[in-house]
């Protein structure tokens, strides 16, 4: 049953990363209708109202003790810092210099668990994460030689990189920060601690905008981003998070270029060339050995 149990929350995992990629085209498609901050602060109250009912219903709802909310705090802190560095570093920098840099992210999430849960990796899973990061930038790239050599380090990088160190505590924090309460119940305070956040960062901003006015295209953009790719994702990420591991959680992260490619086919935008391929092949070698060893993790209530 363990097997199998374990088999399920990979598959979870895999689900949520595919999700995730499909977040690109949604975004990009309704990127004007709000400005970027305000764009992630409806995205975040929107799946904290939606996701209310569901964990009233299983587990009741409650305010936490401090120390605990101020965990669930720290947590949201780090998603909200990565978006709006994010958005702040897409300003100034180019989509690939972002996306070669995200290829980092199991790395710096590897080497906080390290030092916040003790997870140790051993040589070969360690083998394994620098493979990824190779095959995903691969991916990135697109095999090009070019693309690689006239990447350019600037302003935008900088900041998109605070980000990444940012993201990199997510999964480290909820193994850290976990204290047997239902997987759910983390998430759920997450997005809400989240969202106030994403309130202070706005503040008077929120009443400058004519709500009126945006177009409902927008607002079912964000509420698919708020659903699908917030509250399912955010909740199969700290689900697995406690169940394999913060690192074997986070290296699929390298997925998502894999994915990225899938959505731009489903899109009519055409497969990539040959070159891609040996990537993908790379970030699939990378994963089967990223995810041996046993699970040393207490799994989480449901």
């Amino acid at each position: 049953m363990q097997q199998v149990s374990e088999a399920r929350v990979h598959a979870q995992v895999v689900l949520g990363r595919a999700l995730v990629a499909t977040s690109f085209p949604v975004g990009a498609a309704i990127t004007h209708g709000l400005a970027p901050e305000l764009l992630i602060l409806v995205r975040f109250v929107l799946a904290t109202l939606l996701f209310a009912p569901y964990v009233i219903w299983r587990h009741g709802l409650s305010l936490p003790p401090l120390k605990t909310l101020a965990g669930y705090a720290a947590i949201g802190l780090c998603l909200v810092t990565f978006f709006w560095c994010m958005f702040a570093a897409l300003r100034l920098t180019s989509a690939l210099n972002a996306a070669a840099l995200h290829t980092a992210l199991p790395a710096i999430s590897a080497f906080y668990a390290a030092i916040l849960v003790r997870e140790r990796l051993g040589k070969f899973r360690l083998a394994a994460l620098i493979l990824g990061g190779v095959g995903a930038s691969w991916v990135v790239f697109r095999g090009d030689w070019d693309l690689v050599i006239n990447l350019a380090i600037n302003k935008g990088d900088m900041i998109f990189l605070a980000g990444m160190f940012a993201m990199g505590l997510y999964t480290p924090l909820v193994g850290r920060l976990h204290i047997k309460e239902p997987a759910a119940v983390m998430a759920f305070w997450t997005m809400a601690t989240g969202a106030v956040w994403l309130l202070l960062l706005n503040n008077i901003t929120i009443f400058e905008v004519d709500w009126a006015a945006v177009e409902f295209k927008v607002w079912g953009g964000i509420a698919y981003l708020g659903l699908f790719t917030t509250i399912i994702s955010f909740f199969i990420l700290q689900h697995a998070t406690l169940r394999i591991g913060p690192t074997r959680a986070a290296a699929y992260g390298y997925l998502t270029p894999v994915f990225v490619v899938a959505v731009n086919w489903a899109l009519g935008n055409g497969l990539p060339t040959p070159m891609t391929w040996p990537g993908i092949i790379l970030i699939i070698a990378a994963m089967v050995v990223m995810q041996r060893g046993a699970v040393k993790t207490a799994a989480p209530k449901e």
